[in-house]
């Protein structure tokens, strides 16, 4: 190419030319496979808290669903993280998400919300429409963390809100993180099917493919201890 160009009178300005063993050639699969994670990796960083900037998904389990979504994510269904506050639920679930992003997907896009924050923002205000925009953008996005769910106050709203969100996902197959400090059932005492209410607590028993039940003390009261 540079003797042709050089024959025709065009001017070769070195290093102008990618050099394929490089690995910075664009037309390379690597380099794309690259891009795509590093643009995918950037958009999980604009999404995450600063506290989980370091999340990592360590467990077989949360490993193992980031990867079918990062194969199909309309074929990953739901991850519901249970367990007490502080034994490391949405650290998982925000790792979980990095894998899949680190893992350069065609498409990425994420939404991060506490669930207490979610209602609150979904409530109606003075704008005409606004909750009913923000419920269709937390509805359509591909990844949604919903963390913390169980934690804010039940009511009949709440139950609907939560149920027009899930059957949307569950009916578009689009990949969900729940975690929730309320195990999914407990016959002895509260659990998430009483917060959700029965209609959602449908939906999720057929949307969710991976349970999760996380087990052992606050990691964060340890880290005030020391």
């Amino acid at each position: 190419m540079e003797r042709i160009l050089t024959v025709k009178g065009i001017q070769v300005v070195p290093g102008s030319f990618a050099d394929e063993s490089s690995g910075e050639n664009p037309g390379d699969r690597e380099w794309h496979h690259r891009a795509r994670a590093d643009y995918a990796l950037s958009r999980w960083r604009t999404a995450t808290p600063p506290r989980f900037s370091d999340a990592e998904a360590t467990l077989p389990e949360v490993t193992a669903w980031a990867d079918r979504a990062l194969a199909d994510h309309s074929a990953a269904g739901a991850l519901l993280l249970t367990g007490l506050t502080g034994t490391g639920k949405t650290h998982q679930a925000y790792g979980a998400l990095r894998r899949i992003a680190a893992g350069g997907p065609d498409r990425f896009e994420l939404i991060a919300v506490n669930s207490t924050d979610m209602y609150g923002n979904l409530r109606p205000s003075q704008v005409m429409g606004a909750a009913e925009r923000e419920l269709r953008r937390l509805s359509e996005v591909q990844y949604l963390l919903l963390d913390d769910l169980g934690t804010a106050k039940t009511s009949e709203w709440t139950e609907e809100i939560t149920y027009r969100l899930i059957n949307y996902r569950y009916n578009h197959c689009l990949p969900t993180i729940i975690t929730s400090n309320l195990p999914a059932r407990d016959e002895t005492g509260p659990d998430l099917t009483d917060f959700v209410g029965a209609r959602v607590a449908s939906r999720l028993a057929e949307m969710v493919t991976t349970l999760v039940p996380m087990i052992g003390a606050d990691r964060r009261r340890g880290r005030r201890a020391a």
